[in-house]
């Protein structure tokens, strides 16, 4: 039996070409990466050892913190200060960023503005490296960039300005059991873009035209995940209080395995010492 042990880190997602390509996922342990779609229907195994070190310092730690870090990292690093979550709070201008050389490739460069359908639709941000990367790991079937802005701070003022009309949260449950609705991705860009007009006008003035561009005839991109059963009840596995976690790997969506015993978010468990083995 194939065993693998070291430090969790999210798994890796790589979207096949097309527009309706299916995603290819890797499993993050230690120094290796194990190819996950070939085990869809095989038994696979996850101990946690109980150990827990920092994925910026190594540092054992008792508590994650930001999926990952240390205490002390977690109050000093840019990456998670409470900008990242509300991006509309980003002090970079007032020189008072943690990390102004990290904050320069990570927030101060494109940011796609987008609308995807992963428990219905929502509209989100990420940077335009990170297309479609982060669709996948929300579980989107359907996503469509709907603007382009300059930094992280301008894609989180219009998603906030935005929040009236359409969601910006995935219920993870109705996207694990594969319940979204139909949404024609298309026409929710018109409705969308229409509404969202008098706060791109208002961004570029702000901020100048060039800042502020609407992708008009963007492509919306369909995604497949390697799934083939979906639960009809949800159940979740905790590792704080089950540490060995087993089952039949029924299949991948996110950052969640759904197993025939229930579903785990291995996001959630970043820098935790495993072992894994099928």
């Amino acid at each position: 039996m194939p065993r693998f042990e070291g430090s969790l880190r999210k798994m890796g997602a790589r979207l096949g070409a097309g527009s309706e390509a299916e995603v290819d996922y890797s499993m993050r342990v230690g120094d290796a990466c194990v190819p996950l779609n070939p085990l869809l229907g095989k038994p696979v195994s996850l101990t946690f050892t109980g150990t827990i070190e920092c994925i910026h310092c190594a540092r054992v730690t008792k508590k994650s913190f930001s999926q990952g870090f240390c205490y002390p990292c977690f109050q000093k690093l840019a990456q998670c200060d409470r900008c990242i979550m509300s991006p509309e709070l980003c002090h970079f201008d007032q020189g008072t960023c943690r990390e102004p050389e990290w904050a320069e490739t990570h927030c101060m460069t494109d940011h796609i503005v987008y609308l995807a359908n992963s428990s219905g639709l929502k509209i989100g941000i990420t940077r335009g490296t990170q297309v479609p990367t982060r669709w996948i790991d929300q579980g989107a079937v359907s996503a469509v960039p709907l603007v382009r802005v300059a930094t992280r701070q301008q894609a989180g003022l219009l998603e906030s300005a935005m929040k009236e009309h359409v969601a910006d949260k995935t219920n993870w449950r109705t996207m694990l059991k594969n319940a979204q609705p139909e949404i024609d991705m298309h026409a929710e860009f018109e409705r969308l873009a229409e509404l969202a007009e008098p706060a791109i006008c208002e961004l570029q003035e702000q901020f100048g035209l060039q800042a502020i561009q609407l992708l008009d005839g963007s492509a919306v991109q369909h995604i497949n995940y390697p799934v083939a059963q979906y639960p009809g009840k949800i159940t979740s596995h905790n590792a704080e209080k089950t540490p060995e976690i087993a089952g039949v790997l029924q299949g991948i969506r996110g950052q969640y395995w759904l197993l025939d015993t229930g579903v785990i978010n291995l996001r959630k468990y970043t820098g935790y010492q495993v072992s894994f083995s099928f």
